[in-house]
């Protein structure tokens, strides 16, 4: 009986160690791909069934945030770097490097370009973003697009690592080109 116990303990302490963060009250500034929390005070936290009903009634432009390496500095001439490439959720646009805590000037002004392009112009229209699971990048891309007006504001926490769990399509993807 007591070794029962014991393991029924054990499972109980990790299931509330494994219990979301609490939401911060600015943006994460590090360790981004690590548990988020279960909320985003101002914007509609989706599931992947909701996040689908949204996309196929074609009532909300997606936006990736992943960020994507970039080709190492100094390569000596003819060695063959290889861009990994990215897979979204079909007719989205992909923002590379947007969801960082801190944004330099012009990353600023090419996240507000982006999501300019993707509503085009209409701060009404719902913003879905989305990355990956255990990814900060999208929970500060939505806070940040709250900030910049944008009234209908949706996060999907589980990004394309639970719309490919779901059996949901996917399409090759490039970024939006980058400013610098």
């Amino acid at each position: 009986m007591t070794s029962r116990r014991g393991f029924l303990a054990a499972g109980l302490a990790i299931l509330v160690g494994a219990a979301a963060p609490s939401e911060p009250s600015s943006y994460r500034m590090e360790n981004y791909r690590a548990p988020t929390p279960d909320t985003l005070q101002g914007a509609t936290v989706l599931n992947t069934d909701e996040a689908h009903a949204l996309w196929l009634n074609r009532q909300a432009a997606f936006i990736d945030v992943l960020p994507r390496v970039p080709r190492p500095a100094g390569l000596p001439p003819g060695t063959i770097f290889r861009l990994k490439p990215r897979s979204d959720i079909p007719g989205s646009i992909w923002l590379p490097d947007t969801g960082y805590g801190a944004l330099a000037p012009v990353m600023e002004g090419y996240f507000e370009r982006g999501l300019d392009q993707a509503t085009a112009g209409n701060h009404d229209r719902m913003v879905v973003f989305y990355c990956q699971k255990d990814c900060w990048m999208s929970w500060n891309a939505a806070k940040r697009a709250m900030t910049l007006g944008y009234h209908h504001v949706g996060w999907y926490p589980e990004g394309t690592d639970g719309w490919t769990a779901h059996g949901l399509a996917t399409e090759p993807r490039e970024p939006v080109p980058r400013p610098d």
